[in-house]
């Protein structure tokens, strides 16, 4: 498959069940390719991933994000919202990201003159970690999604799996076997989006 077409490929899918097209090992090895190999500014390195597997995965979604969400959302209301997070847990495993502050904080004070811009500068290549796990995931047939239930988990989540307190979360990638394939989209043309100049 072109890159192009792995691109194209990559989805967000909801409808997840934890039967991986490939091992748990190659998936690790995967995610872990792609953290070395994305660029970031300044060679800054500040991305960071924990990968849950297995019940360590269903206790995110069950015993953190469930009891953070019930805490402020109307229990008549709830419903919805419990339906997704089953889903999610039913998937095979989540990717935790996050920003490695210090790093980014020392490159505000090596080179002054880009400091105003170091934070969004660490946002892009945090963001270029999670589009190239999620392109190398659908390479494989892995289904996955990106959620952001920070800042309302970080707490739970650095005392669960003792991640250091300077690390940021970002954001969390569920992913699993595809139960069924994403819904077709609207996508604007290039002609729409794409201005060239010459």
């Amino acid at each position: 498959m072109s890159y192009l077409g792995i691109i194209d490929r990559r989805r967000s899918v909801y409808a997840l069940n934890d039967r991986l097209p490939i091992s748990e090992d190659e998936l690790v090895r995967i995610v872990g390719d792609v953290v070395v190999a994305t660029p970031s500014p300044f060679n800054v390195q500040s991305g960071r991933a924990v990968v849950l597997l297995g019940a360590q995965h269903r206790a995110l979604w069950d015993e953190i994000v469930r009891p953070a969400l019930e805490a402020i959302v109307p229990a008549e209301s709830f419903a919805p919202t419990a339906e997704k997070l089953a889903g999610f847990a039913a998937g095979a495993g989540t990717v935790l990201f996050f920003e490695n502050r210090p790093a980014v904080e020392d490159l505000k004070v090596r080179f002054p003159t880009y400091a105003a811009a170091f934070d969004g500068f660490a946002e892009h290549a945090l963001g270029m970690i999670e589009v190239n796990v999620w392109n190398a995931l659908a390479e494989k047939g892995v289904g996955a999604s990106l959620q952001h239930y920070n800042p309302l988990i970080d707490d739970a989540v650095k005392a669960r799996w003792g991640i250091p307190a300077e690390w940021a979360l970002a954001s969390q990638m569920v992913f699993g076997g595809i139960a069924a394939p994403a819904a077709p989209i609207e996508k604007l043309p290039a002609s729409e989006r794409v201005r060239v100049v010459r």
